[in-house]
C-alpha cells in the first residue's frame, strides 16, 4: 500500500475513534496544565563549604512553581514554604528565609567552631494535579538544625483555579459535615491500623484526649480525599507518616453539588 493510502486510512481511523468511542462521557481534562508557571529554585551554600559536596556541608535549596498572573497563589506557595517548619520569623519571602537559614547556621559554628555538624534545608513546592478547576500542589521539606534527627513535613494547596481561591472542606462538604466524616474516617482509620471498633487510642497514638480526629491536612484526588498525618502527629517518629484516604463513594451525601469535586463523580 502507498505512503499516501496509509497516511488517509490513518486520519479515518483517528476520526473514527473520536467519534464512535465506547466512552462518550465527558472526562475531567487531567493532562492539560490550565495555570502557566516556571519552575523557580533557590540553592545557597555556607560559606565555609568550599569543595565539599552539597551532602557534606550546610546548603539550603528550595524549588518551586512561578504561575503566570496568579499572585495570590503565588503568595500562598511562598508563606507556606517559609512557614513549613515554623519560622522564627513568619513572612512569604523565600530569599530572606534563605539568608535567614544561614545566619543562624554562621551564629552555630561561632558558638560552637570544633563542631562538624552542619545544617540541611531542601524544600519543594510541586504541582501533583492540574485540570480545569483544581490545581493540587504538595508543599514538603527535610529541615536538620542538630538533634537525633531532622524533620520532614508534607502539606498541600488545594487551588480553585476558576475562582483562584484555596479550597477548605466546608467549600466542598456540607454544612455540619465534621462529625460524619470524622466517623466514617475513624472507621476507615481502625480498619487500616487493624483496630477493633472499642479499641483504646491511648497507648500508640497522639490524638487529644485518646479520641480519633481528623487534621487540615487534605489534598482532594479524583477518587477522594486524601488526609496526611506528619511525623509526630499522631504516632512516634519511627512510625513515620499516616495516610487516610475517604473514598468518596463513602461520603456522597456530605458532597456539595458544583464544586471542584462533582467532575470526578460517576
Amino acid at each position: 500500500m502507498k505512503a499516501g493510502s496509509l497516511l488517509f486510512l490513518g486520519t479515518i481511523l483517528g476520526l473514527s475513534s473520536c467519534m464512535w468511542g465506547d466512552d462518550k462521557k465527558p472526562k475531567p481534562d487531567i493532562t492539560t496544565d490550565t495555570l502557566t508557571y516556571v519552575n523557580k529554585t533557590i540553592k545557597e551554600r555556607a560559606t565555609d563549604c568550599g569543595n565539599k559536596p552539597d551532602s557534606g556541608c550546610t546548603v539550603v535549596k528550595i524549588s518551586y512553581p512561578m504561575f503566570n498572573g496568579q499572585d495570590s497563589l503565588n503568595e500562598i506557595v511562598s508563606y507556606k514554604l517559609v512557614n513549613l517548619f515554623g519560622a522564627d520569623e513568619p513572612g512569604t519571602d523565600l530569599q530572606q528565609y534563605t539568608e535567614h537559614f544561614l545566619a543562624g547556621y554562621n551564629a552555630f559554628k561561632k558558638h560552637d567552631k570544633r563542631s562538624a555538624m552542619f545544617f540541611t534545608l531542601d524544600s519543594h513546592a510541586k504541582i501533583i494535579r492540574q485540570d480545569s478547576s483544581l490545581t493540587t500542589l504538595e508543599i514538603s521539606g527535610y529541615n536538620f538544625k542538630g538533634g537525633a534527627h531532622g524533620s520532614s513535613i508534607t502539606t498541600f494547596i488545594n487551588w480553585n483555579t476558576k475562582a483562584q481561591k484555596s479550597i477548605d472542606l466546608g467549600d466542598v462538604l456540607t454544612d455540619n459535615y465534621k462529625d460524619k466524616l470524622t466517623a466514617i474516617a475513624d472507621t476507615i482509620f481502625r480498619k487500616q491500623e487493624k483496630l477493633s471498633e472499642t479499641a483504646s487510642l491511648t497507648n500508640d497514638y497522639f490524638f487529644k484526649d485518646s479520641k480519633f480526629a481528623l487534621n487540615e491536612n487534605f489534598s482532594i484526588t479524583p477518587l477522594g480525599i486524601r488526609f496526611l498525618y506528619n511525623q509526630y502527629e499522631i504516632k512516634p517518629y519511627a512510625a513515620g507518616t499516616t495516610d487516610l484516604f475517604i473514598p468518596y463513594a463513602k461520603i456522597k451525601s456530605l458532597l456539595k453539588p458544583n464544586t471542584v469535586i462533582t467532575q470526578y463523580l460517576k
